[in-house]
């Protein structure tokens, strides 16, 4: 068996933003992820000070506020929040 391997570019995200229903995170390369927002509990119950409140690391984003951490490949692979 083998496994195919895909580049996948630049995964650092640039901006983050919220719309009612989803978390749209903008990458380096200018690819939009949108995701529902129903898969992170933290984020969707949060107010939208603390959703503002951000800092984007090399690897996804980060929450201190809520102590939130998604990974950019983890919403690619559709990995919903763990709580």
């Amino acid at each position: 068996m083998s496994t195919l391997e895909i580049d996948v570019g630049d995964l650092r995200a640039s901006s983050v933003a919220f719309t009612a229903t989803e978390l749209v995170v903008t990458l380096a390369d200018g690819r939009r992820i949108a995701t529902p927002l129903d898969w992170y509990p933290r984020l969707k119950g949060a107010t939208a000070p603390q959703r503002a409140n951000f800092e984007i690391m090399p690897m996804g984003i980060h929450w201190p506020e809520i102590d939130e951490d998604l990974s950019v490949a983890g919403m690619l692979k559709g990995n919903r929040a763990v709580r």
